[in-house]
């Protein structure tokens, strides 16, 4: 039986996110396309090394076994590498039994044109161009940065950690901070405390994984023993009293999550230690995904006004 792609929660991933593709790289960059399609070649039949995005895509579709009836998730791989080059992935792809059957291969060029092609609600990548370029039409996309990427085969859960700034949902209030200082960003916060905010570049993923969690809910009000497999996370650096505008913001969207850290600008490795995500978004590198990259899989999210202000100061 098929299962509409419309009807699925798709992601989608670039083979530099799902794979280690450093020696092919080296080989493109230093000595060209030839080179690099006959590197390919000759290592076609060779096992490319689970990369940082792994572990979450491992788990996400496992999905599939959690809700047989549904097969709710899939993955499809968006390459800049034409269908030749790429065979070495899929080669991967089946040695994993990974179960991802599409794929588009666009030769050079840039594959987030396709993301609403395949109902993509997330896009992964290594590559920073790319991922600005999805962003900046409107399509949610992602960064895989060099981070912890610990696959335990013991481990039966998929845990999902967000910033809620930025990346669930949009950046309204970061922009009051940036503008006009903490205190302004706690008045306007205190006084739109039950003004729920709009989704930002995640919020349909976050959504969609709001949904299968309620799934999850109705087993486990049949069955006490039921084990949960799907775990969200929100790690912000708000604090009392800007927490009552996220708690608002997720009752109006109608979802729960597992667990919510309002840091108060505390650290979020030190949570993330504890937590261990499979995968974590955030849309400040500095500081933010700097501290997580030692514990978790982590994806910058380039969007809103922190972007725009840490280019200004690179830029200085």
């Amino acid at each position: 039986m098929t299962y509409p792609i419309e009807d699925k929660l798709v992601i989608a991933v670039a083979s530099s996110a799902l794979f280690q593709l450093d020696e092919a790289d080296m080989v493109f960059r230093q000595e060209g396309v030839r080179a690099y399609r006959a590197y390919q070649r000759e290592h076609e039949a060779d096992v490319l090394k689970p990369g940082i995005a792994f572990p979450f895509v491992r788990r996400f579709l496992e999905l599939n076994k959690v809700f047989p009836d549904r097969q709710p998730a899939e993955v499809v791989l968006l390459s800049r590498n034409d269908s030749d080059t790429g065979l070495r992935v899929f080669t991967s792809i089946e040695h994993y039994g990974l179960g991802i059957v599409r794929a588009a291969f666009t030769r050079g060029n840039s594959p987030f044109r396709y993301i609403p092609a395949y109902n993509v609600s997330l896009f992964l990548s290594a590559n920073e161009e790319d991922v600005r370029e999805a962003l900046n039409h409107g399509y949610p996309a992602g960064r895989v940065l060099p981070s912890v990427a610990n696959d335990e085969e013991t481990d039966d859960e998929l845990r999902v950690a967000f910033d809620f700034d930025g990346v669930i949902a949009d950046d309204s209030a970061e922009q009051v901070f940036q503008k006009e200082g903490m205190e302004a960003f706690y008045n306007s916060e205190t006084a739109k405390a039950q003004t729920a905010i709009a989704p930002g570049p995640l919020g349909d993923l976050f959504r969609k994984l709001g949904n299968l969690r309620k799934l999850e809910d109705e087993r486990e009000e049949q069955d006490r023993n039921y084990r949960r497999f799907l775990k969200t996370a929100i790690i912000t650096a708000r604090s009392a009293p800007a927490h009552k505008r996220v708690i608002s913001t997720l009752r109006s969207w109608n979802i729960t999550v597992d667990e919510t850290h309002f840091l108060g600008g505390m650290d979020k490795g030190r949570v993330l230690e504890t937590l261990r995500p499979h995968i974590f978004f955030d849309d400040q590198q500095h500081p933010h995904l700097d501290s997580a990259q030692a514990f978790t899989p982590s994806v910058h999210i380039p969007f809103g006004i922190t972007t725009q202000n840490r280019k200004q100061e690179i830029a200085k």
